[in-house]
């Protein structure tokens, strides 16, 4: 793959820049899927320790 220049690229720099790509696509896509999950968890029931399936308070589930 030729640089900009016309010089060919090591690999080590093709990595370099694929990995911060890489790294750059992942962040969004992290930043978008908390943002998605903070957007579509009810909030009364999603909380430290709870997942959105368990009863609270009111719930008929006694064990």
């Amino acid at each position: 793959m030729p640089a900009q220049g016309g010089t060919p690229k090591s690999l080590l720099q093709q990595m370099e820049e694929l990995m911060a790509a890489l790294n750059a696509d992942l962040s969004r896509l992290d930043a978008d899927l908390q943002h998605s999950s903070d957007r579509n968890a009810p909030a009364a029931l999603v909380g430290p320790g709870r997942s959105a399936y368990e009863g609270g308070p009111g719930s008929d589930r006694s064990f």
